[in-house]
């Protein structure tokens, strides 16, 4: 009795007690399942091994920079900066706000000339926090309170910057989820209806899937407590657990169904119930055994690409795709455990009763010539001539992804009313892109700083940066007045008791300490901007024009060097995280389907899915395409960690869906050894299962298109093209084509290997029905 046997033996005889355990784990989930979000971060895009975030912390460290910041933003139309009306209201914000929880100190407008734009409609203050960057969201509420307090008048009071943009973040994640749940629920609702055409089995996988939610955003609110999780989990632990938990709870109740009605034998191979009839007790246990150790397995294997493919994140370093990988491998191991445990329970005490409240008949018997049989048997008569233009399809879709221009999110990717992006457009109008994304240069000098010698090494190189085009302006402790020569600064920096100007002894404490110095180097470039890239390069580089002083070393940080650290971050880990993906995956389908050729089409088939979806994702939120009737901004770039993200989770989702396919095929095989009846009567039996659960899934995330939020519209529309895709053009199409050109070589297992095989591997599907049978 092979192990999914027994547990279908252990579903069916301890029924009551499997129901009870998962009750209570959901009194438990219940409460604390709603309080997920509020343990959530909207940060996790930076590594403390980064070249950016180790000038950073060193900064902050040795300079005591602040290591996050809120913007006050101040705008008028009727009265400008300087008036009484505008710097009184201004100065009653920035009071009220300097008394806010976290906040250090605000540098204001009224010291700095620049914080105040041409215009004069508009200047800003700086907020200094004494929160690290991903938790300095927690500011916000205290800031909010007193700026509520404030009474209204001529000066509109925004925040800016970092801290308001995640915080943003958080909030408008929650509401798309809330939006998605609206919209996905009731839509998957009457897809099951119609698929199983009876409320009660279609009920069955909303609630089995809707528990393993439950739980598992429970889980992930304790995970959450010991390691940084990204606020990005919800929405995609929501999408997984409910379109896998729907997808393996509609594959175990059809295969019961499908038991019930074929009549199943004791396990003493005596039939005692036909189609039709009530079975007794001995035929349901069976039909719970057969359902678990085939649909079941089925399961178990399809799970554990889905865990493979989200254990790939898992090997990133940066907090949001390895928090998405957890988050994910927790949703997914529910999902199966309430599918193999739960659901045959639930349908061990419904027994015939899962096909109550009826509304239209549906035959789960096996035809051996039904729809799916005839068109696989069709494009099996022509199988060059449906491969070549099907692939060629798939591919042209892909095409749009060879010219991606991946980058770091800003503000854009929240929709403009959003009081954060409207107060980031507002800043960008008048100030400029570049102004709120300066370059922090950290230099290491030999011996201190102020030293003649260094000093007139720095000079030089202040002016080297400032004669580049690329570069608006260089502030640092030899900058603090353009008349000053290098004489000058070599005399006022080598007075033992410091430089006598008080401006210039707090420029020089700011920014030097010892043998470290900053520059602060402002662009006309947004951090995304492949100018402000390169500039980062060139600073970088040792040898180049604007390399650092003979003796000095330099770390860049802020701006356009965070984004590159992180884009080359998670381009340099793709590949090893690819490359397990794969190969694990081929070793788990090598098992299931006891075949070295049929795991490698596999994972060929699941390819052209995700890079047509690459494909879209470019052309749609690259490029534009469609972005009115989809209601956002184009970004002009895509999100790095999407395609990362994209591929980890739609390489196990399109794996589900072969799983499903070839161990109908493996079992018609195993029986008949006829490659052609097996392609065509797995597909006739997984079929309608396999459009059916692709269905739910494109349904849940596609209900993602309606999210404010760019990366989740982008996530849900990605996952929502690769699997209608793949459930239908690869599956109907692809998959009979080139099982057709393969031949009897899909099932080639060398002999040796089948010996090994045969003593130390679980049985396969055909093998567990004919031993229960």
């Amino acid at each position: 009795m092979t192990v999914f046997e027994r547990l279908g033996r252990f579903a069916y005889r301890r029924r009551r007690w499997v129901i009870a355990a998962w009750a209570v784990l959901l009194l438990i989930a219940i409460p604390l399942a709603p309080r997920a979000a509020s343990v959530l971060r909207a940060g996790g895009f930076t590594l403390d091994s980064l070249e950016s975030a180790q000038a950073r912390r060193l900064l902050e460290h040795e300079l005591g920079l602040a290591p996050s910041a809120l913007v006050l933003v101040y705008s008028s139309s009727s009265a400008g900066a300087g008036s009484e009306a505008f710097e009184t209201a201004a100065s009653v914000a920035a009071d009220a706000v300097a008394t806010a929880p976290h906040v250090s100190a605000i540098l204001s407008h009224r010291l700095a000339p620049d914080q105040v734009s041409a215009d004069g409609t508009t200047a800003y203050d700086v907020v200094l926090l004494d929160l690290p960057p991903d938790e300095s969201p927690d500011a916000l509420p205290g800031v909010r309170e007193r700026l509520a307090a404030l009474a209204p008048g001529q000066v509109e009071v925004a925040l800016a910057g970092g801290p308001a943009f995640y915080g943003d973040i958080q909030a408008v994640s929650e509401a798309d989820l809330q939006r998605s749940e609206i919209v996905s629920l009731p839509l998957a609702a009457l897809a099951l209806l119609i698929v199983f055409g009876a409320v009660v089995a279609a009920g069955l996988p909303l609630a089995v899937g809707g528990g393993a939610v439950v739980v598992a955003l429970a889980v992930i609110w304790a995970v959450a407590g010991a390691t940084q999780m990204s606020i990005f989990v919800l929405n995609l632990a929501t999408l997984l657990g409910l379109g896998l938990g729907v997808d393996y709870s509609l594959l175990m109740t059809s295969r019961f169904r499908e038991e019930l009605r074929r009549g199943t034998a004791k396990p003493s191979g005596v039939i005692t119930k036909g189609p039709g009839s009530r079975p007794s007790p001995e035929a349901l246990e069976g039909a719970i055994r057969v359902t678990v150790a085939t649909a079941g397995r089925a399961v178990f294997f399809s799970g554990l690409t889905v865990l493979l493919g989200l254990t790939g994140l898992i090997l990133f370093e940066f907090p949001i795709l390895r928090s998405v990988g957890i988050a994910g491998a927790i949703v997914v191991g529910l999902a199966v455990a309430a599918a193999l445990t739960l659901l045959p329970a639930i349908l061990a005490v419904l027994g015939e009763r899962v096909d109550a409240l009826r509304i239209r008949r549906v035959n789960e018997v096996e035809d051996a010539d039904g729809p799916w049989a005839r068109l696989a048997r069709r494009v099996m008569r022509h199988p060059v001539a449906v491969f070549v233009p099907t692939l060629g399809f798939l591919l042209l879709l892909g095409f749009p992804f060879l010219h991606v221009r991946l980058n770091a999110p800003d503000a854009t990717i929240l929709p403009v009313t959003v009081p954060s992006r409207s107060a980031f457009e507002l800043l960008d109008s008048k100030f400029g892109a570049g102004r709120f994304a300066p370059l922090s240069i950290a230099i290491r000098t030999t011996g201190p700083a102020t030293s003649a010698v260094n000093v007139d090494a720095l000079f030089d190189y202040s002016r080297r940066l400032a004669a580049d085009a690329r570069i608006r302006r260089v502030d640092s402790y030899v900058d603090v007045d353009p008349r000053l020569t290098k004489a000058q600064y070599v005399l006022l920096y080598s007075a033992p008791s410091g430089p006598p100007d008080r401006f210039v002894a707090t420029t020089l404490a700011a920014t030097t300490k010892g043998d470290l110095t900053l520059f602060n180097v402002t662009t006309p470039y947004g951090p995304n901007a492949d100018e402000a890239r390169r500039l980062v390069a060139d600073l970088r580089s040792v040898d180049g024009p604007l390399a650092p002083p003979a003796g000095a070393t330099v770390l860049v940080a802020g701006g356009a060097a965070d984004v590159v650290d992180v884009v080359d971050g998670i381009v340099r880990g793709f590949p090893r995280t690819a490359l397990f993906i794969l190969v694990s995956t081929y070793l788990v389908l090598f098992v299931l389907l006891r075949s070295v050729v049929l795991p490698a089409k596999a994972l060929v088939m699941n390819t052209l899915s995700i890079v047509a979806a690459f494909g879209a994702l470019v052309w749609i939120f690259q490029d534009g395409n469609l972005s009115a009737i989809l209601g956002f901004q184009p970004l002009g770039y895509v999100e790095t960690t999407q395609p990362v993200i994209l591929f980890c989770v739609l390489f196990g989702l399109s794996m589900d869906y072969e799983v499903f396919l070839l161990s109908r095929m493996k079992e018609v095989w195993d029986r008949t050894g006829d490659n052609t009846e097996a392609v065509a009567r797995g597909l006739e039996r997984s079929g309608r299962i396999v459009t059916s659960a692709a269905l739910i899934v494109v349904v849940v995330a596609g209900s993602f298109a309606f999210a404010d939020i760019v990366l989740i519209k982008a996530i849900g529309l990605g996952v929502a093209i690769s699997v209608a895709l793949d459930a239908t053009v690869v599956r109907a199409l692809l998959v009979p084509a080139t099982m057709r050109l393969l031949g009897d070589w899909n099932w080639w297992l060398p002999t040796r290997l089948e010996r090994w095989i045969a003593g130390r591997l679980p049985a396969s599907e055909a093998e567990t029905e004919a031993a229960i049978r």
